[in-house]
């Protein structure tokens, strides 16, 4: 039975993480702090002798002890309510915390996955944005906590690699949407859902002619799963090519919801990104992953989460 470590396992993408690794079965150890994650977000696992939950800090220490196949790095806030919230912790996790998971995983012969994001681009202006693409990113703008850290982060994940030898992957995660992700962190699609389904005003940042690409969480932990088994030197990009402004998806919403909510338009938020596409040959080419749920279809899915919560609260 192989082992996995999963940093942030109880968060949205974490927790799905988990889920896909344990049906396969690995033995699985999730440390969260709970800071933005959710205990109930693996609490249908914590019964599964495959699963163990920790609650702990990682910029502090990671209380892992026995073998150890693979560290999925996953910790780290990343909505912008959340990282805004709360910043120093979010750069330490992505310092710190990244070299104390780093260090075990060269202690114990682990590989090792960052999960990091496509908001290294920063406000791009390269459309789409390519692996090679170096990004414009105001490094000291409200948002550098998360974007700095993580390019922080992939630096740190590269520079162990080449002195010693660690065995890395390193995943830029493009806007990824489905159930358990909070209805008030930030982000456009649980915000305009929550909003829909109350019959309330749907704030659309600035004019909504911003873009985003958006992909369904199911296929991103496919895309990571089969990161962890492939041979690939320098970040992939994970993300749908199909890309849809931000009013475009209000609307979307709004129907597949058959809610009466009117969109209204709020101030966009400092280094909002313009635009948001990813190349995705390389992960198609090397992986052989490309996603599969359509719009609609998680969306629809995702609606459907968000009223199933809604009804039991």
């Amino acid at each position: 039975m192989p082992h996995a470590l999963v940093t942030g396992g109880a968060g949205f993408v974490g927790s799905h993480m988990c889920d896909l690794l344990v049906s396969e079965g690995w033995q699985v150890m999730c440390v969260d702090s709970l800071i933005t994650g959710a205990r109930e977000n693996v609490g249908h696992l914590l019964d599964d002798q495959g699963f163990s939950f920790v609650q702990a800090d990682v910029s502090e220490a990671i209380p892992y002890q026995g073998p150890l196949d693979c560290i999925v790095h996953m910790a780290s806030p990343a909505s912008p309510r959340d990282y805004l919230e709360y910043p120093i912790e979010t750069l330490m996790v992505n310092s710190q915390g990244t070299w104390n998971a780093l260090e075990l995983a060269r202690r114990t012969g682990a590989s090792f996955l960052l999960t990091s994001t496509s908001e290294v681009y920063g406000d791009p202006l390269v459309h789409p944005q390519p692996e090679n693409y170096w990004g414009n990113v105001n490094p000291i703008g409200p948002r550098s906590v998360y974007d700095e850290g993580k390019r922080f982060a992939e630096a740190l994940t590269f520079a162990v690699q080449r002195k010693f030898g660690t065995r890395i992957h390193v995943a830029r995660i493009f806007n990824t949407y489905g159930p358990r992700m909070k209805p008030h962190d930030g982000r456009a699609v649980p915000t305009f859902i929550a909003q829909a389904l109350a019959n309330e005003p749907i704030t659309v940042q600035g004019t909504g002619t911003q873009t985003r690409s958006l992909c369904y969480v199911a296929d991103l932990v496919d895309g990571l799963r089969k990161l962890m088994d492939a041979n690939v030197e320098g970040p992939v990009n994970l993300g749908n090519s199909e890309e849809i402004t931000v009013r475009e998806l209000a609307e979307r919403i709004r129907a597949l919801t058959s809610s009466s909510s009117e969109i209204v338009f709020v101030p966009r938020p400092e280094d909002d990104p313009e635009v948001r596409r990813p190349v995705v040959e390389l992960a198609r080419e090397e992986l052989g992953w490309t996603p599969l749920v359509g719009l609609d279809e998680g969306l629809e899915s995702t609606i459907a989460w968000f009223r199933s919560v809604n009804r039991s609260a």
